[in-house]
């Protein structure tokens, strides 16, 4: 190779190194930056039959969760205005407390560990909203999140408690490694 060539090759490169370098999470198979944030929001819906997502500590096609949809807020790869994965959560709290985060790239359980719900609010039409915040620990991790393993998830929470029994979620998630 001649010594023009080599430098062409070094210079593209370390232009592209660079390039990668400045734009974290959205390059090289799509990593997440740490922290990043997502946004749980929408009506619970029951699931009968859940995807399996690699995870040991969840069975998520066990009848005792419900999904409702994530959103991209900031460190993922996407736009902001469509879902980007589900989150699995249980509503029988004499079950052990565990989630899931169906993701782009990957999944993670996690385990509330803290926190609680606030004195309830009423929304003036029958129903409930329920603020609170929460600490969860990921216990595993799959895909592009397996580097999230044993980091942490610090939820805040409105949950919309509707007259018709149903819930509302709207939940900030920031998702940090150990």
């Amino acid at each position: 190779m001649k010594n023009s060539n080599i430098v062409k090759v070094a210079a593209l490169t370390l232009g592209t190194l660079i390039a990668l370098l400045s734009f974290p999470g959205q390059a090289v198979g799509q990593l997440p930056n740490d922290p990043f944030v997502i946004l749980l929001n929408g009506i619970y819906q029951p699931v009968v039959h859940g995807p399996n997502l690699g995870l040991a500590q969840v069975n998520l096609s066990d009848g005792t969760y419900s999904k409702t949809d994530i959103y991209r807020v900031s460190g993922l790869p996407g736009n902001t205005g469509n879902p980007v994965g589900n989150f699995y959560a249980r509503f029988d709290f004499s079950l052990p407390p565990l989630c899931a985060y169906q993701l782009p790239g990957g999944a993670m359980t996690m385990e509330f560990t803290g926190g609680g719900f606030d004195a309830p609010i009423p929304d003036g039409e029958g129903g409930v909203y329920l603020p609170g915040t929460f600490e969860l620990t990921i216990l595993e991790a799959t895909g592009i999140y397996q580097s999230f393993a044993g980091g942490h998830n610090h939820m805040v929470d409105l949950l919309h408690l509707l007259a018709d029994g149903r819930a509302d979620e709207y939940c900030f998630c920031n998702i940090s490694r150990p």
